[in-house]
């Protein structure tokens, strides 16, 4: 290898070494700090990582680059686009930090939500329930209808039936209502999600 050559692979190259480090490091984010409801599994993270940080490189680090030379005529392409690819990834995990930063109070406030229901859901099935369905406490499934109702299922005895609850976290104490409807959430709305 030329000399020139391995001063520049010393001192610049680093849009794929950064590109290896940052899909790692974005893929952490975004599964500790998510941009948006809560957030994906690990490796969902990890994917959807890979994903944007290859955009960045592919599209956004030639179209960078390429401004880049405008400037300083006296860069070759190549070297060029690993700069603007290398400053792209740095910037896109940036990003990620700060939109993970500004969606943390609403986190917050969705699992304390959560948090609540599940203790009136609690509270009203070791007060009310059968002691088949309470012995099931612990296998409650819970559907979230809109940003502060929840219907919540226990199961009972027989498969096909559970104690179906709605409970509304926007008053204090949460408001609970028993549904009349015994059907579990999987069948209620099926596997997919709402009707």
């Amino acid at each position: 290898m030329r000399p020139g050559r391995l001063r520049w692979r010393l001192r610049g190259a680093w849009q794929w070494p950064a590109f290896a480090v940052l899909a790692l490091a974005d893929a952490a984010l975004l599964y500790r700090l998510p941009v948006a409801g809560d957030g994906p599994g690990p490796v969902a993270a990890l994917l959807l990582s890979l994903l944007l940080n290859l955009v960045v490189v592919a599209i956004g680090a030639p179209v960078v680059g390429r401004l880049l030379r405008r400037r300083r005529r006296d860069l070759p392409r190549v070297v060029a686009d690993d700069y603007a690819g290398t400053g792209l990834l740095l910037g896109l995990s940036l990003v990620l930090v700060g939109l993970g930063l500004a969606h943390r109070p609403a986190l917050r406030n969705e699992r304390a939500s959560m948090q609540a229901q599940m203790g009136a859901v609690r509270r009203y099935v070791l007060g009310q329930a059968p002691a088949a369905v309470r012995r099931n406490l612990a296998r409650a499934d819970t559907w979230r209808l809109d940003s502060d109702l929840y219907r919540t299922c226990v199961p009972g005895g027989d498969p096909a039936r559970a104690l179906c609850l709605f409970v509304d976290t926007s008053q204090r104490p949460p408001g609970v209502a028993r549904d009349p409807n015994p059907l579990p959430n999987a069948r209620y709305f099926g596997p997919h999600g709402f009707p």
